[in-house]
């Protein structure tokens, strides 16, 4: 089973993928689109979930959305239309790294793509060539709530704590104006939905040659998750201005 299909399957019951819940979605893109006709990029886009949720709450507001996924931009495509706001929304089939446009956005999110930047600053260098004089990022990144294990580490990757990566974002230019820590709660119900969506289909397609699969991986990431950074893992999200335009 490739990623991009084990991760649209485990992101079924969740499709923001990151452990937020529906109430503190709403509050961070109030916090970013507060005139109400912006027009807002999504870098690292996958099936355009915060795009359609913002165009849906706010009948002015613009979208753009970039994914390197045709399958998830189809998926995005298709909902838009059924939720009647396809009009205003501009999907590109690129490395979110590639985008080029001719205008700049009010609001740029990137949320679950920090990889394709490399990380949390890069991700942000890649927003501000597209944020317009005024702008506002919406980026979500890990952090480490208490000291890691190494397995711990090993699993997720290298963070700092919570002050320490407010600190680098601020020294990098950017003001915070907003932030959200995701609650124990939030990270639970993400991790129990990812991995309990992937298992349900391994076990309700049991001929298919992904199945065991499926099923061997869903164990194996609840595993790491409920023995290697459950409770040392926190997830930040940040409305962000620049320092000075």
């Amino acid at each position: 089973m490739n990623r991009e299909e084990s991760s649209r399957i485990a992101h079924a019951h969740h499709p923001i993928k990151s452990p937020l819940d529906d109430a503190s979605v709403r509050q961070l893109l109030d916090h970013g689109i507060t005139r109400g006709d912006e027009r807002v990029l999504d870098l690292g886009c996958g099936g355009g979930e915060w795009l359609l949720r913002a165009l849906s709450a706010r009948p002015d507001v613009r979208a753009e959305g970039v994914d390197i996924s045709e399958v998830a931009l189809a998926e995005a495509r298709s909902r838009a239309v059924g939720l009647g706001v396809a009009d205003r929304l501009v999907l590109h089939n690129r490395p979110a790294a590639d985008f080029v446009s001719p205008h700049a956005f009010d609001l740029v999110l990137s949320f679950g793509a920090a990889h394709a930047f490399g990380g949390l600053l890069p991700t942000l260098a890649a927003a501000r060539g597209h944020l317009a004089p005024g702008g506002r990022v919406l980026v979500g990144d890990g952090f480490w709530d208490r000291e890691p294990s190494p397995e711990a580490v090993e699993i997720l990757g290298d963070f700092a704590d919570l002050a320490t990566t407010v600190d680098r974002v601020m020294a990098d230019g950017w003001t915070p104006v907003h932030g959200h820590v995701s609650s124990r709660q939030e990270l639970d119900d993400y991790e129990w939905a990812c991995w309990g969506s992937l298992a349900d289909w391994a076990l309700d397609h049991p001929a298919d040659p992904d199945g065991a699969e499926a099923l061997a991986l869903s164990a194996t990431r609840r595993s790491e998750w409920l023995r290697g950074y459950r409770d040392t893992w926190g997830f930040v999200s940040l409305v962000l201005r620049r320092t000075s335009d």
